[in-house]
């Protein structure tokens, strides 16, 4: 097994990342108010962590190479992403990207033996709770038809409508977006459409001024309320595989295509039952973490840890850290 060094600077580590959670920054970036925020939110957390590893439970867990690694691993990819631009705007990869991790690491006062001592606390942590949230009942089916019938509003589907639409802007310092000019463009769009509805796509991408252009003009399957009133007006009066007039929003003009519609309905008892248990079994599970949790606030005693200073910069890790 790795021999995991002694957690001197997990408080470090918790710092950092309850700063990245609360605020997106690095703790030296905080205003005093908001440091000491993350301060509070840090020691919380490192003594409910303490109080969950002083458990018989955490006592039973075994933390294994392959998952300190992987959780390490996890981390340290996000600098080969191509995403990760060092400061002439490039991406990332191999050395480069390792020294600019391990730099990272040094300005927040971490190491990598450190890094991977509060990892391996983490994953430790993680683990009991898991443990602990499978203790949770077994969803009946009673208690889901219970629920059912208790938030039945829940259920009621809408009318819905997937639709594309290609779009023409409004532009005066453009010739061909003049109020005139834009209209013409559309009427002819429109005009074509009509006979040819099935060119719908290929029009789309050849013309439209829309983002969406580039998948054909695709906007989704819309209910009510979800677009400009004046495209909904048209929109839910349109027949399946339909084309509209020209349709003047506030922004431009549009024609629509009605590609499907998705009757109004309640869905059924069985239907919801997957999305209902999965419900339930979550709010299960977290109940019963938080019951265990509080009943160790009133019995384990966790000396106060002094939290150090604001640290320099935060890693790249912090989309990883906040989903830990």
């Amino acid at each position: 097994m790795t021999v995991i060094e002694k957690p001197i600077q997990l408080e470090t580590y918790n710092l950092l990342r309850a700063a990245l959670a609360l605020f997106k920054k690095s703790p030296d970036e905080l205003a005093e108010a908001e440091l000491q925020q993350a301060q509070t939110q840090a020691l919380n957390e490192f003594r409910i962590e303490s109080r969950v590893l002083n458990t018989p439970e955490a006592a039973a867990v075994i933390i294994t190479d392959q998952e300190l690694q992987q959780a390490y691993q996890e981390i340290r990819d996000r600098y080969d992403d191509d995403d990760c631009m060092d400061a002439g705007g490039r991406a990332m990869h191999g050395a480069i990207a390792e020294a600019a991790f391990f730099s990272d690491l040094e300005k927040n006062r971490l190491s990598k033996a450190s890094l991977q001592a509060a990892l391996h606390r983490q994953c430790k942590v993680n683990t009991v709770l898991e443990s602990i949230a499978g203790r949770a009942p077994a969803i009946s089916e009673v208690d889901i038809g219970i629920y059912y019938h208790l938030h039945a509003d829940q259920f009621n589907r809408p009318e819905r409508r997937e639709v594309c639409h290609i779009f023409i802007s409004i532009n005066p310092d453009y010739a061909e977006n003049t109020f005139d000019a834009a209209l013409i463009r559309a009427q002819e769009l429109a005009e074509k459409l009509h006979k040819k509805p099935h060119k719908f796509a290929d029009l789309a991408l050849r013309h439209s001024e829309c983002p969406t252009a580039l998948q054909g003009g695709v906007l989704g399957t819309v209910p009510r309320g979800t677009l400009y009133p004046e495209l909904d007006a048209v929109l839910f009066n349109l027949k399946p595989g339909e084309v509209s007039d020209v349709v003047k929003s506030e922004i431009g003009f549009h024609v629509l295509l009605c590609k499907s519609i998705q009757k109004a309905e309640t869905l059924s008892l069985a239907k919801a039952t997957p999305k209902i248990r999965q419900l339930m079994k979550e709010r299960a599970r977290r109940t019963c973490q938080r019951a265990w949790l509080a009943g160790l606030a009133t019995s384990a005693i966790v000396p106060d840890i002094a939290l150090p200073p604001a640290s320099v910069q935060s890693p790249e890790s912090e989309e990883s850290d906040n989903e830990r």
